[in-house]
């Protein structure tokens, strides 16, 4: 399997629980996950495979820590580099910006030189509009623990097969 380090944004704790069952389903130790609040953009490099993870915050957000982090990557030569991005977001409360995160990710690592795997149909979600769809799909997973935390392993693991079939490892 190639090096794989997920980094996530979490500050209720969401994410980071839902970048701990990614690892955990992939068999990715503890020490190759990164809060991005505490990570440097150095810590990247010696990766193979990123999966980046934030939540949806407010009108479609970012989760905080990101912000920083996000701006620092964005001007990383990330050739070779395979990401797949993850989001949590409130499909009910804020179903115009469902999972935005996700989409802003992937909007500003464009030009990286990265190559994006993980994209994932909208079938199934309840949602009104969300930046991380493009093309008629999402850009990466987006789960919902507060409405829809009953699907959750099932598209955690379909998202995972995807991951393999596109070549995580």
């Amino acid at each position: 399997m190639k090096t794989i380090g997920i980094f996530y944004g979490s500050s209720t704790g969401t994410t980071e629980s839902v970048a701990k069952r990614i690892a955990q389903k992939l068999g990715v130790e503890d020490a190759h996950l990164y809060d991005v609040a505490k990570a440097s953009p150095a810590d990247m490099a010696s990766y193979e495979v990123l999966i980046l993870g934030s939540s949806t915050w407010g009108a479609g957000d970012l989760q905080d820590d990101w912000y920083d982090f996000l701006a620092k990557i964005k001007k990383l030569d990330l050739t070779g580099k395979t990401v797949a991005i993850f989001g949590c977001g409130d499909s009910s409360s804020f179903a115009d910006t469902f999972c935005d995160a996700i989409g802003i990710i992937y909007t500003d690592l464009q030009g990286t030189g990265c190559r994006f795997i993980g994209s994932v149909p909208t079938d199934g979600y309840t949602y009104d509009d969300s930046t991380a769809v493009i093309d008629g799909q999402f850009v990466g997973l987006p789960l919902d623990e507060l409405n829809e935390d009953d699907q959750t392993n099932a598209r955690l693991d379909q998202w995972i097969d995807s991951l393999k079939k596109e070549g995580l490892e």
